[in-house]
């Protein structure tokens, strides 16, 4: 006999008491505290505040003026492999939430059945073998979970928590691409810079080797004088070969940062980068907001709080819906006819009473994997602190380098002057000379490296601030 309607409501209404019967609380996840400073530390060749005092930073476009630079990010962002991996991975996790996002939904199914089978005599109730059958052709709901404890809308939360997180991550990491191909662009500047110098300085230096030769031909110059240059010039090829072999290298790393599709734009060299000089002074810390690894972290810390939710939501009755509507008849002419209309409706309880402690040891894991997402995300803000703070220091410390290490260019220029004059007069040695030149050389290497370091230290803080907007 067919459940009557009022009949179905006390039923439902039933399973609902008991469900309610079965309710615990749910607990918040705890709070997020990271002891941080207000602000990052200042220094003295900080800027004035910028727009609005925020310390908002423009996009990579406008944040490098090289075009060189500018063609290779984007030449990186358009065919970086590893870039496209972690795409994938966004387009998996937005797959991923898709689907459990449908599990609130109910699925709606064609379905047609039919079954033909003999019954022996033995078997059959009236003695006499039968040959009988049932067709089916309708509508099915497979069982479908009344979401009445939210654990399939915490699941989805979960997916959309893991989905959005993975969407950061691939932020973060476009981000973490552009620093990546500018500090190698900037390093392959440094070594053109450097090449030039040492070119230069071999270029000299045999000359010197020539000219001393000649001298100690005829007898002005000794032999030892004669090997002081020619070892400083085999030093300086030296030099040269390890310049040449780091360009290669670098090279080499940035075709497969771009995915070997280097831009024809010829490159400039550092003078020309013209990279920002300092930031506002007093940047808030709240700016650590605006990183996507962050943002990423803290999605997987609601991730994680979704599935307490969900591991909670397993202790409570669970109430599924089975239900076809349809026609149905013994034989397969029948199914169509006045009065073959067929439907059935079946509620289904599920309440968990011992599971030999299954359920409890879930809800302990996904409380354990969310305190650690806690954990994990004051670390992560913590140490993207000490970035920033480190990033400032070295750009604001790197400075002072490069002014000193300017003048110690010019002191060394000059004493070489000195050095080749009092030579030239009789006054001194040409191991005087020697070693002014070799002072000279590595001084006017030291500064190209420094001030090339100052320009990564400046990319290294747009970086750790979260960037700009990526396009």
């Amino acid at each position: 006999m067919a459940m009557q309607a009022p009949t179905l409501l006390r039923f439902l209404s039933l399973l609902f008491g008991l469900a309610l019967a079965g309710c615990v609380g749910v607990s918040r996840p705890p709070a997020v505290s990271a002891d941080l400073p207000q602000a990052f530390p200042a220094y003295d060749d900080a800027a004035g505040p910028g727009p609005g005092g925020d310390g908002a930073l423009p996009g990579w476009r406008s944040f490098f003026s090289d075009p060189g630079l500018v063609a290779l990010i984007e030449a990186a962002l358009a065919h970086n492999r590893d870039l496209r991996v972690v795409q994938a991975q966004v387009e998996e996790a937005r797959a991923l939430y898709g689907i459990q996002s449908a599990a609130r939904l109910p699925e709606i199914d064609v379905n047609a059945t039919g079954t033909r089978g003999r019954t022996p005599a033995d078997l059959s109730l009236t003695g006499v073998a039968t040959v009988a059958g049932q067709y089916r052709v309708g509508l099915a709901l497979p069982a479908f979970e009344i979401d009445f404890w939210g654990r399939v809308r915490s699941l989805e939360q979960a997916a959309l928590a893991q989905y959005l997180s993975t969407e950061e991550a691939r932020t973060a990491f476009e981000l973490s691409l552009v620093a990546t191909v500018a500090n190698s662009y900037l390093l392959a500047r440094e070594l053109d810079e450097r090449i030039v110098l040492a070119r230069r300085t071999l270029e000299s230096r045999e000359e010197s080797l020539r000219i001393m030769r000649r001298r100690a031909e005829v007898g002005v110059s000794s032999d030892l004088e004669v090997r002081q240059v020619e070892g400083l010039l085999l030093a300086t090829r030296g030099e040269l070969a390890t310049l040449e072999r780091l360009r290669a290298q670098n090279e080499a790393l940035l075709q497969q940062l771009a995915g070997h599709a280097l831009p024809a734009d010829p490159p400039g060299g550092l003078e020309t980068q013209g990279l920002p000089e300092a930031l506002p002074a007093g940047l808030p810390s709240a700016l650590l907001a605006r990183r996507p690894d962050l943002r990423a972290a803290e999605q997987r810390l609601r991730a994680a709080e979704a599935n307490v939710g969900a591991a909670r939501a397993a202790f409570f009755p669970n109430i599924s819906l089975t239900g076809f509507a349809g026609t149905a008849s013994a034989e397969l002419d029948g199914l169509f006819r006045a009065g073959s209309g067929s439907w059935s409706f079946t509620p289904v309880l599920h309440l968990p009473l011992f599971d030999g402690g299954r359920l409890r040891a879930n809800l302990d894991l996904a409380e354990a994997r969310r305190n650690g997402a806690v954990a994990g995300y004051e670390a992560d803000v913590q140490t993207a602190f000490r970035e920033v703070a480190e990033a400032l220091a070295a750009h604001h410390w790197l400075g002072r380098q490069v002014a000193a290490q300017g003048e110690l260019v010019a002191a060394e220029r000059e004493r070489a002057r000195l050095a080749e004059l009092r030579y030239e007069r009789g006054v001194s040695s040409y191991l005087d000379v020697l070693d002014a030149q070799r002072g000279l050389f590595a001084a006017e290497q030291a500064l190209v490296q420094l001030r090339r370091a100052r320009m990564s230290a400046m990319v290294d803080l747009y970086k750790t601030l979260g960037g700009g907007q990526l396009p």
